[in-house]
């Protein structure tokens, strides 16, 4: 059996980088004339001769957290999608941030992951990840189908269900986050449920700490994790080495200092940007707000490409909360939503391997009895979850008890 889904991934480093620069001014000019976007932030650059990381480097940055008011601006796309584009669907991500899905197979580039992770031809996969608004589950769809697999359509939620069809179909694999997994895992154990079928994961959506991992790889299933992003796909991906994030073939990856422009040396922590070679969708040095590293050397595995350490938090305070994105524009539309509150600040924590939201809104409380308290937390909660799309605490505070050090959002999870 193939070690690897194609020959790119094992050739020569020097070879790829030569490949991969020898088709980027063909990419650029091609984004220049067929992309609004392009043609502005482009227009007095020569771009014929960028062929080299350090060429490449005194390009413009476009900015993930700029795509909400970009595309406000100019919708629905902000005009980076190319004329020539045959767009199949159009999601709207938490933001909200419009992501197109172009014609073909395997669009996001997903199935070199799933390889990676042991999935093979004919294998039924239960993909957990959400088909609704949001690309996560077209995503893993298609990855899992590039491969050859079989894909149950299954979503997240409706833990029951999903054990019964576990039960009916019985799946070798799975795709979706690692904290549903746990829940599905943990559920069957306490209600002696046998699904010693499902011996492989492909996670992706949020962290997967060591500890989770090996409780998963102790219930029997071999977990690897998968970094894509709703408007890149496939970034980075594990082997069963597990010796860090595999760089994805056919992208351009760079490491940048937060804020700027300018590459970080290998092994300094900085922000992920892309460099696409999409024709339907060009991304040239795209920040998508996450921060990691390069890792030295190469997998043990024989793949060749360069490897990042994995997600190291955010450049913003942009968080990504059960495998959505939450915004603090968004944070601050749910205060707008209520004269009552003050200031406000989302506090994440991570709770046995779960994501936990509370919202702590100063207001001044003297004005409020206990029951009207609670009943301006109900609406506050209602305004969360519509704004956001998911669930979370409120608390109330008298004013003046949140810092005053501009943070909207405060994340807490340990990545350890």
């Amino acid at each position: 059996m193939n070690s690897f889904y194609d020959d790119k991934e094992n050739q020569n480093q020097q070879q790829r980088e030569n490949r991969l620069f020898a088709q980027l001014a063909v990419q650029l000019n091609f984004a220049k004339n067929q992309c609004p976007y392009y043609q502005k932030t482009l227009a007095e650059i020569n771009i014929e001769h960028i062929n080299s990381r350090a060429l490449l480097a005194t390009l413009p940055i476009t900015r993930k957290s700029d795509l909400i008011s970009l595309q406000q601006e100019q919708p629905i796309f902000a005009g980076l999608t190319a004329g020539t584009a045959s767009i199949g669907r159009v999601f709207q991500s938490p933001g909200p941030i419009n992501d197109p899905e172009g014609e073909g197979l395997d669009w996001w580039r997903m199935g070199r992951a799933f390889y990676a992770a042991g999935f093979r031809q004919g294998e039924r996969v239960q993909n957990c990840l959400s088909y609704h608004l949001t690309p996560g589950g077209f995503i893993m769809d298609s990855g899992a189908k590039a491969c050859g697999c079989v894909v149950i359509p299954a979503g997240p939620g409706q833990t029951e269900q999903q054990l019964d069809v576990i039960d009916n179909l019985k799946p070798t694999g799975y795709c979706g986050t690692p904290s549903f997994l746990k829940i599905l895992l943990d559920k069957a154990q306490q209600q002696n449920r046998d699904v010693s079928c499902i011996t492989k994961a492909l996670v992706t959506g949020e962290a997967l700490p060591e500890a989770l991992r090996s409780e998963l790889q102790a219930q029997g299933v071999e977990t690897l994790q998968a970094y894509a992003s709703a408007d890149v796909g496939l970034i980075a991906y594990e082997s069963a080495e597990s010796d860090g994030l595999i760089i994805a073939e056919d992208i351009i990856v760079e490491i940048v200092r937060p804020g700027t422009q300018e590459p970080v040396l290998d092994g300094e922590v900085g922000e992920v940007v892309i460099t696409n070679f999409n024709k339907d969708y060009p991304l040239i040095r795209f920040a998508t707000g996450d921060l990691s590293a390069i890792k030295p050397g190469s997998s043990a595995c024989g793949r060749t490409n360069m490897r990042i350490k994995g997600w190291l938090g955010r450049a913003d305070q942009t968080a990504k909360i059960k495998g959505m994105f939450v915004h603090p524009i968004q944070i601050e539309r749910v205060r707008q939503a209520h004269a009552e509150i003050a200031k406000v600040r989302l506090l994440i924590t991570r709770e046995n391997h779960n994501d936990c939201m509370l919202l702590q809104c100063e207001i001044n409380s003297e004005h409020y009895s206990i029951e009207e308290a609670e009943t301006l937390k109900s609406a506050i909660s209602l305004s969360l979850k519509s704004i956001t799309k998911l669930s979370g605490d409120v608390e109330l505070l008298p004013l003046k008890q949140l810092k005053d050090d501009g943070k909207v959002i405060d994340d807490l999870r340990s990545l350890s």
